[in-house]
């Protein structure tokens, strides 16, 4: 799934609709392929992706400490109805000074490049790319 430009994201909010703006962030699950997209491509899984040959998959950098906390990852579940706290969680832990700091480098080592966030999850509505995607858009609009 690929989040550019504008889209309207009914699932993460319930009966409201959060308006997400990411022109220059794109969400792609690591599976299925993207093709010749350019830009610098972020692995944000935790864990490595089962079957992936480490060999043939593409990216410019891992970063696995922007992924959901252990113990948050095994409470989620990618159960939907752990969803909105989920989201709540995440961003939390994503607010905390070392992920800030995190999220500036990735956005500084990034430049002007579009970031291709890829992710493993089967659920391409309720997975932590998303959250992720919607905390640099906000980090970047801050600087």
């Amino acid at each position: 799934m690929i989040y550019s430009g504008t889209r309207l994201v009914s699932s993460m909010l319930g009966a409201e609709f959060k308006l997400i703006m990411t022109s220059k962030i794109e969400i792609h699950r690591l599976y299925q392929s993207i093709g010749a997209t350019q830009g610098y491509r972020v692995f944000i899984d935790r864990l490595w992706p089962r079957g992936v040959s480490k060999d043939e998959f593409k990216y410019d950098v891992w970063c696995k400490d922007l992924a959901p906390s252990p113990a948050l990852r095994k409470w989620f579940g990618h159960k939907e109805k752990n969803w909105l706290t989920f989201c709540e969680r995440y961003r939390a832990e994503l607010r905390s000074p070392e992920q800030q700091e995190r999220m500036n480098d990735l956005l500084e080592r990034a430049g002007a490049k579009r970031i291709i966030l890829l992710y493993g999850a089967k659920d391409p509505d309720h997975n932590h790319a998303i959250v992720l995607a919607q905390e640099l858009k906000r980090t970047r609009q801050e600087k």
